[in-house]
């Protein structure tokens, strides 16, 4: 199964699909697309760990705050991460992740398109035909 996919909507903003065998896979899969976008994820290696836990009202919030939250560590502490331990709480709308990734050198990463925010344009989170499927809107 492909971890996600880039689907060419607008100019403007960059969006992607992502996909996963159950919601965990899912959300870590939305992450890496994300930084892909900013980052070649395959030159971050795993040298900080940082923790997540969110909450939210619908499986769609959580993945818009989760994004977003993972932005705030790129922004604030120039942090890329390329591997994500998500566990996400279907019933009670809760996530936990461990984020592993590095601080970007641009001598040793090659960065890419600056995304300002994750948007809540046309983002769906939905299950088809037993795995999970996301549509994100990125803000660049």
């Amino acid at each position: 199964m492909e971890k996600f996919k880039f689907v060419d909507i607008t100019t403007a903003d960059v969006a992607f699909e992502a996909y996963g065998k159950d919601l965990n896979e899912l959300f870590a899969n939305s992450a890496l697309a994300m930084f892909e976008v900013m980052v070649n994820t395959e030159e971050i290696e795993p040298k900080v760990e940082r923790e997540v836990e969110l909450e939210a009202n619908d499986l769609e919030s959580l993945l818009f705050e989760w994004l977003n939250e993972l932005l705030f560590y790129y922004g604030s502490e120039n942090l890329a991460f390329s591997r994500f331990e998500v566990e996400v709480d279907e019933k009670e709308l809760k996530l936990k992740a461990k984020c592993f990734g590095e601080e970007i050198n641009p001598a040793k990463h090659e960065t890419k398109t600056e995304v300002k925010a994750a948007t809540y344009h046309n983002l769906e989170v939905k299950k088809e035909d037993g795995s999970w499927k996301a549509r994100v809107i990125l803000d660049i």
